[in-house]
């Protein structure tokens, strides 16, 4: 499951909205929709994301986090590391094919960490 998508899904189903109405709104399937909701099928469109606002009738502060979750909702990444240090390369490398095994608890561990050099403001070396 993508953010973008369990957020979808979350505010979907506190207002009581079928996966079946809120398809047809958005003008896809219901199949496409879940498969947008479980992480399946790729970052939405802006027209999609936009539609899902209006159709939730969230505010503008949700509104907001919808768009961030759905910018970081691509479930297959590509890490460009060319240019950065060997250790860079090695870690990105190491996630792709560790992340599974890493669980809640870690993950969170790891967001902290990129939290904090987020909230450092360095310039990426």
């Amino acid at each position: 499951m993508t953010p973008f998508g369990r957020r979808v899904r979350e505010l979907r189903e506190q207002r009581g909205i079928t996966l079946a109405r809120m398809a047809a709104g958005l003008g896809v399937t219901p199949a496409y929709l879940s498969a947008l909701e479980h992480g399946k099928r790729g970052r939405p469109t802006f027209s999609l994301i936009q539609g899902a606002i209006h159709l939730l009738g969230v505010i503008w502060d949700e509104a907001d986090e919808l768009v961030r979750l759905a910018d970081l909702s691509h479930p297959r990444v590509t890490v460009d590391t060319a240019g950065l240090e060997a250790e860079a390369t090695l870690f990105a490398n190491r996630l792709a094919r560790e992340i599974a095994a890493l669980d809640l608890a870690d993950l969170r561990r790891l967001g902290a960490v990129l939290d904090e050099a987020a909230a450092r403001g360095d310039p990426p070396a």
